[in-house]
């Protein structure tokens, strides 16, 4: 489940982009006249217009849901858990309505609402990000929603702006991770993407307190890309992914050497053991040489000889 928010000045636009799809199916509404396009539109703006001066009245959320929770997602299910979402996210005694879309893949519906309230009051959208990621939390425990894994599922062609920024240095970053062993090496791979990489230190000393990343002149603090990409994070998964770097080269080192030795000392002590076990019986362990036209016997008579002279002169 995850909650996107928008605001906006006029009823118009956003009630057109809602209803107006050929897919797109009304499922509930309150406090408005829901005849038509229009009828709804007029609703809302006459009610905004108990609190003329507010400059965005109109409040507009899509509720998203993953695809593995399609079979769930009833109309009855969506508008239940859009209407607990939004008592949860303090959007009380207004106006609404909550249609649902049927042109992706995954279960969604939009919800349009009056952020000027039955009473003329302001509906607040103070901290309402962070606010919707939490009532989503709640609500996908709650229910068992399918919890999918974070920012790796966020479709990011879709994104505009700065949050489609946020998630191509957040995808740039895990990937340069993959390519690197050190902070020289992890700078490299994410300018060779067209991401700065700058360092936050403590004061006038040289201990690293934090680092940001800036790409098309947008500047985001490692943290708030993900939580993991804190620089003290970072800086754990570079040394343990040099640490297992290094002694993955030793081991390869030493493995190559090893073998070799081990070889050599088993091919001597063999040659040894057959050299003495040819001496008892005759050769019959040795394969004979090849000496052209010369007869098994006659070869093996002049390996003795030689075997003779090696040991005089030994």
């Amino acid at each position: 489940m995850i909650g996107k928010i928008s605001k906006g000045t006029g009823f118009k636009g956003c009630v057109n982009y809602v209803l107006g799809k050929p897919d797109a199916r009304l499922l509930t509404a309150e406090g408005v006249l829901t005849d038509s396009i229009q009828t709804i539109t007029d609703c809302f703006q006459t009610q905004r217009m108990m609190k003329p001066n507010i400059r965005q009245p109109v409040g507009h959320i899509s509720l998203s849901y993953a695809p593995e929770d399609t079979p769930r997602m009833t109309d009855e299910t969506l508008v239940s858990l859009a209407k607990e979402y939004m008592q949860k996210m303090g959007i009380r005694d207004t106006q609404y309505i909550i249609a649902r879309h049927n042109d992706q893949k995954h279960p969604h519906v939009h919800i349009v609402f009056n952020r000027v309230d039955n009473n003329g009051r302001t509906i607040s959208d103070r901290n309402d990000c962070y606010r919707n990621i939490k009532v989503c939390k709640e609500l996908k425990e709650k229910y068992g929603l399918y919890f999918g894994k974070g920012k790796d599922r966020v479709r990011t062609h879709r994104l505009k702006g700065s949050d489609k920024t946020k998630y191509e240095i957040y995808h740039a970053v895990k990937n340069s991770l993959g390519k690197s062993n050190s902070w020289k090496q992890f700078i490299s791979e994410l300018s060779k993407q067209g991401i700065k990489t700058e360092f936050k230190y403590r004061g006038r000393s040289n201990v690293i307190q934090g680092l940001s990343f800036t790409k098309d002149g947008i500047t985001f603090k490692a943290s708030d890309i993900d939580r993991s990409f804190s620089y003290s994070k970072l800086d754990r998964q570079l040394k343990e992914t040099n640490s297992h770097s290094q002694r993955s080269i030793r081991m390869a080192t030493n493995g190559s050497h090893q073998p070799a030795m081990q070889h050599e000392n088993t091919y001597n002590s063999g040659d040894d053991v057959v050299e003495s076990i040819a001496g008892a019986f005759g050769g019959l362990f040795n394969p004979a040489p090849n000496y052209g036209d010369e007869n098994a016997e006659a070869a093996f008579q002049r390996k003795l000889k030689k075997k003779k002279k090696r040991r005089i002169n030994w």
